[in-house]
């Protein structure tokens, strides 16, 4: 997936640019539908039986999980010294894990389809009138994986040079669930996509109190 932040230069507080939104619904599309073409092929090949009974399972797990993220906002908040970096800086680590939880428990209430089965390949829907306040067991978006790219794609817009270290932990989570057979491939790209626009939405609503840079 492209870098969907600019790289500013390393001094100040993180910019904050406008996101290209043609980009993103041209990338998202592409991806999401080759996601779909493969899940079947991810559900049959791609299982690890215990896989969180497995340190490195549990590891990228952990990245899907909220408190990770509000930790590491703690750590970067008492880390840094100059206001508007410590501002600009744990605003996205604390709102893009956040609104992208939220938004993932919206979209399964929307699109409300249920986790695979392991026995049977095929997209199962659960009608609205069934439950139309409950999730329970949908699996459309990862909530894991929305949570752990938007953290991803916040940290990578603190720490540029090191964001594929971010994007591989964020990748890693969104396979454990389709390992764990608790996700299709497609839920997990989804998630990452979706995760992709919340944190650029949280960066252009910062836009009015950030100035916007442009990278050399």
């Amino acid at each position: 997936m492209p870098d969907p932040t600019p790289h500013p230069a390393p001094t100040g507080a993180p910019p904050v640019s406008r996101p290209a939104w043609g980009r993103w619904l041209l990338v998202s599309g592409a991806a999401i539908v080759a996601a779909h073409l493969l899940d079947e092929v991810a559900w049959r090949m791609v299982r690890v039986p215990g896989v969180y009974e497995k340190d490195w399972g549990r590891l990228l797990r952990s990245m899907g999980f909220l408190p990770t993220w509000l930790l590491l906002a703690l750590a970067w908040w008492l880390q840094q010294e100059e206001p508007r970096a410590r501002r600009t800086g744990t605003t996205l680590l604390v709102l893009g894990p956040l609104l992208g939880g939220l938004a993932a428990e919206l979209l399964k209430l929307l699109v409300r389809r249920l986790r695979p089965d392991p026995e049977l390949f095929g997209y199962a829907f659960r009608a609205y009138a069934d439950g139309p306040w409950s999730n329970r067991g949908m699996g459309m978006p990862s909530s894991h994986t929305l949570v752990a790219f938007a953290g991803a794609f916040a940290l990578a817009r603190l720490f540029p040079r090191a964001r594929w270290v971010f994007y591989l932990l964020a990748a890693g989570c969104g396979l454990s669930r389709v390992m764990a057979t608790a996700h299709y491939l497609s839920d997990t790209v989804v998630a990452a996509c979706v995760a992709w626009g919340v944190v650029a939405a949280v960066e252009g609503r910062m836009r009015s109190t950030v100035p916007a840079t442009q990278h050399p």
